[in-house]
């Protein structure tokens, strides 16, 4: 499990862009019949990858959490982002197809992900939070969750908001997930950029070409910041910091939120011309 502690904005607007990735960017989470974690002190958020090709893999407690499993004090949320595949918990069976999700509540003892077809592999994304209380395990289907249009192709920033975690799709303690889908020539996500004090987000991108990239904006708004990304990294944005992109072409992301509360819309909109 890597571990990426808080950081101060007066500390980060010294950061040189090495520093910048090795603090907030996360790659390498698919890795063949691995596990990958990653583990943010920004309000304990864990952020995970699970690539099942031709083993099963279980989700395991680390030392970095103190818990004799890994839900004993967490929720888990889930998205498939790969071929049909399956999620097991506590011997019951979910299937997942191409985008589904899941929300797992705390005290589920064995979390286990397995493809169907290892030549056509499933590919769990997954975002967990510190729970102070149990509610159900919910499957969310893609063609079942709710979808809200945003933006427009006049500023290239047509989408659809995909909520697969959401009080009003069901219950969780404080994680908040879904997807951003942009539509055909549309490159911009979030802008106008904003700041949510009560909540931090990671944002994970995916449906990239090889040779496509995001830059991750970042940092206060007086001074920002950037990341480039490429296809299945994410990247930690603290509640201080600024949080759009803006990509080669359309694209889709994962957005997932822990903190105060879990209004999406909750969200202290930036002035352009504040930007620097």
């Amino acid at each position: 499990m890597e571990i990426r502690h808080a950081s101060n904005p007066k500390d980060v607007k010294l950061y040189d862009t090495k520093r910048l990735r090795d603090e907030f960017l996360m790659t390498d989470l698919f890795n063949i019949d691995e596990v990958k974690l990653v583990y943010s002190f920004t309000d304990r958020i864990i952020t995970g990858g699970a690539f099942p090709v031709k083993e099963e893999l279980k989700l395991e407690a680390g030392k970095e959490i103190g818990a004799d499993y890994f839900l004993q004090g967490r929720e888990l949320g889930i998205i498939n982002i790969g071929a049909e595949g399956e999620v097991i918990l506590d011997g019951e069976v979910y299937k997942l197809k191409h985008k589904d999700g899941l929300y797992v509540g705390k005290g589920i003892k064995d979390v286990v992900f397995k493809s169907i077809d290892s030549n056509k592999s499933a590919k769990f994304y997954f975002n967990s939070a510190p729970a102070h209380k149990k509610y159900p395990t919910v499957k969310i289907d893609i063609d079942k969750a709710e979808i809200v249009k945003s933006g427009d192709i006049a500023q290239s920033n047509a989408r659809r908001i995909v909520k697969y975690i959401d009080p009003s799709v069901c219950e969780s303690c404080q994680l908040l997930m879904g997807m951003t889908i942009l539509e055909p020539n549309n490159v911009w996500n979030t802008m106008p950029c904003h700041l949510h004090d009560r909540r931090m987000e990671v944002y994970f991108y995916f449906d990239m070409d090889d040779d496509g990239i995001v830059f991750q904006l970042m940092g206060e708004p007086g001074e920002t910041r950037h990341i480039v990304m490429r296809n299945e990294q994410a990247a930690i944005s603290p509640s201080w910091s600024i949080h759009s992109g803006v990509g080669t072409k359309n694209y889709t992301l994962v957005w997932s939120m822990v903190g105060e509360n879990k209004t999406y819309s909750d969200i202290d909109w930036i002035d352009l011309d504040t930007l620097k």
